[in-house]
């Protein structure tokens, strides 16, 4: 029998450094055309390239529908400013942002900005929870309505629906509020690779969407029960995560059935799970995971972004639509939307409606 809960699938647009804006937008519009919940764009402080923040900001006039979702490092990186690009991206794209948090923890990046040395991965991902949190704060530090723009009275913003944040991290405070209005999607979508222990913790308490790389079902099911416990021990509701596989995925030939399990390939510096095979081997891989309940869907990174994206989309997803498995159009305009997530109340608005302090 077919699991009944949707299937979603999102693609990395990334690979060796491209400078042509052109080139992400043909890439981004591909995976929209084949109705994928986001695209992802991968970056750190180690590598060149363009910031990719800015580049998926260049993007979101050029599409209409599709998830748009960079890596944003919060190591060395100021966490208001964090919130304030995250939520710009969410404005220009009508609600189609989120983010990837990510770390640095090599000394080599540590010394491009000056301020302090590598730290452990555990105290990194400390931080990097705590910036999702204050980032989260900062989004709600405006209320919905707080924007009033009366010409008449000379009155831009309700001052009563502007709240400070202060917020003490290990690392850093954060008075605010904000300097950008509430985003569209009330917080834009946080996304968590949660593979590795250290970022687990920061994944259940402050994702919406974790990636997680396994080379069986049976190792993605006990990943993504684990995280939902996790989740559900810190008071959130495990229904409101959203857990995919990542795959870096190779489609060169066609017609070469991979081997069993995932073992077909060699692993990319430790930066995923690889899949060699066709299309529908793929296809294949993906029914079989979902149905037996491993994930929720999968984030698939073509070696070849010009090639494996396009087999991605015009074979296997073809395939999944075709047999009802995935869908052939997008029911909603925002990225929440499409993962099924709600818009989250904002904390101060329900804080005054029940009768608390903000």
């Amino acid at each position: 029998m077919p699991a009944t809960r949707p299937l979603h699938l999102a693609a990395e647009i990334g690979g060796p450094p491209r400078y042509a804006a052109g080139s992400y937008v043909t890439l981004a519009r591909l995976a929209e055309g084949g109705a994928l919940d986001y695209v992802t764009l991968s970056d750190s402080f180690g590598r060149p390239g363009p910031d990719a923040l800015a580049v998926l900001a260049r993007v979101a006039p050029a599409t209409t529908r599709i998830g748009l979702v960079p890596t944003v490092t919060t190591t060395h990186t100021e966490p208001f400013h964090v919130s304030s690009a995250v939520a710009t991206l969410d404005w220009v794209s009508k609600g189609r942002a989120g983010w990837q948090a990510d770390v640095s923890t090599t000394e080599a990046e540590a010394r491009l900005f000056g301020r302090r040395p590598a730290a452990p991965a555990g105290a990194l991902w400390q931080e990097a929870g705590e910036t999702a949190d204050v980032a989260a704060r900062l989004w709600d530090s405006w209320e919905d309505d707080a924007e009033i723009r009366s010409v008449a009275t000379g009155r831009f913003i309700d001052r009563d629906k502007l709240h400070y944040v202060d917020f003490e991290g290990s690392t850093f405070s954060v008075r605010g509020p904000a300097i950008v209005p509430r985003p569209p999607q009330g917080r834009p979508v946080t996304v968590v690779d949660g593979t590795s222990g250290p970022a687990r913790e920061a994944a259940a308490l402050h994702a919406d969407v974790v990636h997680v790389r396994a080379t069986s079902p049976e190792q993605a099911a006990a990943l993504r029960d684990e995280l939902r416990r996790s989740a559900a021990a810190h008071g959130r509701d495990p229904d409101g995560l959203r857990i995919l596989v990542a795959l870096t995925v190779d489609l060169g030939d066609a017609e070469k059935t991979p081997e069993p399990g995932l073992e077909s390939g060699p692993q990319l510096a430790g930066r995923g799970t690889y899949f060699r095979g066709g299309p529908v081997d793929l296809a294949e891989l993906i029914i079989r995971w979902h149905r037996g309940g491993a994930a929720d869907g999968f984030h698939l990174t073509p070696i070849t972004p010009e090639r494996d994206l396009e087999r991605i989309v015009n074979g296997t997803v073809a395939l999944l639509q075709h047999r009802s498995l995935f869908r052939t159009f997008y029911p909603g305009g925002t990225l929440r939307e499409h993962l099924g997530l709600g818009r989250p109340a904002n904390r101060h608005t329900l804080a005054r409606t029940s009768g608390g302090r903000s």
